[in-house]
């Protein structure tokens, strides 16, 4: 009798939880949306930025050119090092835990160290001064170790059933890791891959450091440019375009939540292969 209270009242515990979760996310959308969608107005979506329209199109394409840039970046050295510590690496191996233990710790490091250290290295170092490029390649090595590690965790939930069933047929050891291992780790691949992406979207304080706050679509890699996060961030710090600020807010929960969308899609027909 005990264990069946016991038992009730831990699941009203977990759907409190679970109800106040949905609530505060639930709560905080509706509000973007009420405080953004009336002033979403055409001029916002001009091509050029300036001071009358304060268009966030120019923040928008940045936005997508560093996603881009850095998810080339970092997925294949990501996901290669999560193959050669998943694979080829001994189980129980020091080196191993070292790089895990390092690829935690980083991962939980404020974004705006990664800002300086990029500042120092490629905007000081390198001399690429503020431009995309650095944004690019800091961002790269702030998500490197999330990749890692989610695609490391991914390969170790494979069955081994998979690979001796692989070697059996014949199959050598890389065979076996691209055509067996890796697609059955592919879904757990994507949700690493779609952290990344809401990393690198909401980031900020690493880009005021390396790509800088010019409010145009640079000619080339090498120039400067805000991203959305940026943009709004300078919106509201200016205090003159606050309404603006909130629809960048909107824009930017909607390219959020269209990305999930797409990877939810990718990852399903990835399931059914």
């Amino acid at each position: 009798m005990n264990q069946t209270k016991q038992s009730l009242v831990l699941r009203f515990l977990l759907r409190l939880c679970a109800g106040i979760t949905f609530v505060i996310i639930a709560g905080l959308i509706i509000y973007i949306l009420c405080m953004g969608l009336p002033h979403i107005t055409p001029s916002l979506f001009a091509l050029h930025y300036s001071s009358d329209n304060a268009s966030l199109f120019p923040a928008l394409v940045n936005t997508v050119i560093v996603l881009i840039l850095s998810l080339v970046l970092a997925v294949p050295v990501g996901v290669g090092a999560a193959v050669y510590l998943a694979e080829y690496a001994k189980r129980g191996n020091k080196f191993v835990r070292v790089i895990r233990i390092t690829a935690e710790t980083l991962s939980g490091i404020p974004s705006i160290v990664y800002g300086l250290f990029g500042y120092l290295l490629f905007v000081t170092a390198l001399k690429w001064q503020f431009s995309l490029l650095a944004g690019c390649f800091t961002l790269a090595i702030m998500i490197l170790p999330v990749i890692m590690r989610t695609s490391e965790e991914a390969l170790l939930s494979v069955p081994d059933m998979y690979r001796e069933a692989s070697f059996g047929l014949g199959a050598g050891k890389l065979r076996t890791i691209f055509k067996i291992v890796l697609p059955a780790a592919i879904p757990g691949i994507i949700n690493g891959i779609v952290l990344s992406v809401g990393r690198i979207i909401g980031e900020t304080a690493a880009l005021l450091y390396t790509a800088g706050t010019v409010a145009h679509i640079p000619s080339s890699l090498m120039g400067s440019g805000r991203t959305l996060s940026v943009h709004l961030y300078s919106l509201w710090c200016e205090g003159l375009r606050t309404e603006q600020a909130y629809a960048t807010a909107v824009v930017l929960v909607l390219f959020v939540v269209l990305l999930n969308c797409i990877s939810a899609q990718i990852e399903k027909k990835m399931k059914r292969k």
